[in-house]
């Protein structure tokens, strides 16, 4: 048990471990409402403490691996739990899989689900694009079950019907026509990842998330679509904002494009709950192209040196 009574280790249904130097990485699969969901602890191999644990959750199109050196920067302080939402990375949904929606109250529910496998009671998040989406609303749910949470690039947004109408369009043939032959082609990682960077990032991260978009399931990449930029959410998202109770940083990046800055100053102005952060010289991966000022002001949000 860490001090905030988290249960570190559960009985998964598989698993496999790697170190790099001081840093341990153990892979798991856990069973999730009929879907094997990839899940993988980021640890300091040799340090012995009871650490809190920080659960990451990802945005549209990616997967775990792309917060793998925030995490790995932050296990001097936390056991960092990094999984792969449903129907995307490396939680595969299968012809036996049960029809399940992709409502964005549902991927809340899954993560609850998740932690409870795990014995996991108080947890940290920390979570990026629309998988802040799903954290804020998990938040209101689930609020006794997180200590602190940081919302990256993310916010609220007015609706537009027709612009709307053609997002969901282009959306539609983004998702659609995807083939693997794309990751033969020349720089098509920096041609892919170009609208959602301000600033370089490694190869390596370019290339693992066009890898992701590219296999990710499409009902589950479609269907998110629909459900994260929607006439609902626009609706919804407000009020879910203005109804956090747990201690909540929103970090923005100044040249976001995707969702632009000002949506996150927002959101943040609806609570004072909520600290607000904007990075500049970044877009919509601030912890990729500027890791030290977004670690900087996480470690100063979660004033982590009283924490273990």
């Amino acid at each position: 048990m860490t001090k905030d009574n988290t249960r570190l280790v559960a009985k998964p249904r598989s698993s496999s471990a790697t170190k790099t130097g001081r840093i341990q990485i153990i892979e798991q699969k856990i069973d999730v409402r009929g879907v094997t969901h990839y899940c993988e602890w980021v640890r300091q191999s040799d340090d012995s403490r009871s650490k809190p644990v920080m659960v990451f959750i990802h945005g549209w199109g990616g997967s775990a691996r792309y917060w793998r050196s925030t995490a790995e920067a932050l296990s001097d302080c936390f056991d960092c739990l990094l999984y792969d939402l449903r129907g995307f990375g490396r939680s595969v949904l299968s012809e036996k899989t049960l029809k399940l929606n992709y409502e964005l109250e549902d991927y809340a529910e899954d993560l609850a689900i998740l932690l409870e496998t795990l014995g996991l009671n108080r947890v940290y998040l920390n979570a990026h694009s629309m998988g802040a989406s799903v954290a804020v609303l998990f938040l209101n749910r689930y609020p006794e079950k997180v200590k602190q949470a940081i919302l990256t690039c993310n916010g609220i947004f007015e609706y537009d019907e027709k612009a709307f109408a053609a997002f969901y369009k282009f959306g539609g043939y983004v998702v659609k026509f995807r083939y693997k032959w794309f990751l033969k082609i020349p720089f098509v990682d920096r041609m892919f990842m170009a609208r959602f960077l301000c600033r370089r990032i490694n190869a390596s991260d370019r290339r693992a998330f066009l890898e992701d978009f590219l296999l990710a399931d499409y009902e589950a990449a479609l269907g998110t679509i629909f459900t994260s930029v929607s006439k609902k959410a626009v609706e919804v998202m407000p009020q879910e904002f203005a109804k956090i109770q747990v201690p909540t940083l929103m970090i923005s990046g100044e040249k976001d494009i995707i969702i632009p800055a000002e949506m996150g100053r927002k959101a943040a102005a609806l609570n004072e709950k909520i600290e607000y952060v904007e990075i500049p010289g970044t877009a919509h991966f601030p912890m990729l192209e500027d890791a030290d000022s977004y670690l900087k002001a996480v470690r100063e949000f979660l004033r982590v040196d009283s924490i273990v």
